[in-house]
């Protein structure tokens, strides 16, 4: 049932982190991935890291152009994971236009237009499943995350629609709304936050901060067979924190 062979699955944001655990993993599972990013060497790397047949096609997906090039060069897909986004902590005082475009260009903007052209282009195909990567900063009012938590907001309320639109094609939409895990991205964030902000964090976690893969295993199941009967949700992979 959680066999993805046979499938042809899309990762966006595949060149390091969540992402390229969740090629890593749906590779594992017998997919045949196709990886997109704007750096082509680390998508190269996430490509090596592979069990199987790979595509590395480097677009910035808040670029039209790269996006026409991308859709032009994709096969028939089967799944779809938006994991291309950017984590940036900005306090109330500080926020202003520009950081309010930047932050949801490309966790929100480019998600929505990426899934617009992929099903115009009919790039996705019956019993599909597009999966959107959140986070648990949308649903708790975490200090200084007011875009970053709103841009993830959006996406959940973004996949509900998408999921209703598509259902008589059979393609699902869900979305994986993770809380703190160790990757590069959090590593660069904690330039803005302390460190003593993020061991405090790590205390509130039962099951402490994730790990890539503990996403990357949810992804996989919402991939495969084995949902079929599941769109329009938000799983919770935060490792107890919302249980207080």
């Amino acid at each position: 049932m959680f066999s993805l062979a046979g499938k042809t699955i899309l990762v966006t944001g595949a060149s390091s982190g969540i992402g390229r655990q969740i090629a890593v993993s749906a590779s594992q599972m017998g997919a045949t991935l196709v990886l997109t990013g704007r750096n082509a060497e680390r998508l190269e790397e996430t490509k090596q890291l592979l069990s199987g047949p790979a595509q590395v096609i480097a677009a910035d997906l808040i670029v039209e152009a790269d996006l026409t090039t991308l859709i032009g060069q994709l096969p028939d897909l089967n799944g779809v994971v938006f994991c291309a986004g950017l984590v940036e902590y900005v306090p109330l005082k500080f926020l202003n236009y520009e950081k309010i475009k930047t932050v949801m260009a490309l966790n929100f903007d480019s998600q929505v237009i990426l899934t617009q052209k992929l099903v115009k282009n009919k790039k996705i195909q019956k019993n599909s499943s597009l999966v959107y990567i959140s986070s648990i900063s949308s649903k708790i009012g975490v200090p200084a995350t007011a875009l970053y938590a709103s841009s993830k907001a959006a996406i959940v309320a973004f996949a509900k629609v998408v999921a209703s639109e598509l259902a008589a094609q059979k393609i699902r939409a869900n979305c994986v709304c993770p809380g703190i895990v160790r990757t590069p991205m959090i590593e660069n964030a904690k330039d803005t936050v302390t460190q003593e902000s993020f061991t405090e964090a790590e205390k509130s976690y039962p099951l402490g901060l994730g790990e890539p893969v503990d996403v990357a295993g949810p992804v996989v199941f919402l991939l495969s067979d084995a949902s079929k009967w599941v769109t329009g949700t938000e799983m919770i992979v935060d490792g107890g924190l919302t249980l207080q």
